[in-house]
């Protein structure tokens, strides 16, 4: 799946394919959503769930970079570094 047509599908039809497809990388708390960082093969996907009601906000793909950072902090790499 390729990141365009990821996000030309709807956001149910987005999230199906996060539970399919995705694998879990890390999760972060912003304001009143938890959000949840999956690796999607050629990019990667988030879903915002909703704290309150643990529903569904937003699901998201993205390439940049510049969207990783939230989660730099949150990634253990010291059983990959000798």
């Amino acid at each position: 799946m390729e990141l365009y047509d990821f996000n030309r599908y709807n956001m149910a039809h987005r999230a199906a394919a996060v539970w399919e497809k995705g694998h879990f990388l890390a999760v972060r708390q912003s304001g009143d959503c938890r959000i949840c960082l999956y690796a999607m093969g050629k990019f990667f996907a988030e879903v915002w769930y909703q704290t309150d009601n643990n529903q569904i906000e937003l699901v998201r793909g993205f390439k940049s970079i510049a969207c990783l950072q939230p989660y730099l902090e949150l990634v253990d790499l010291s059983d990959i570094i000798s």
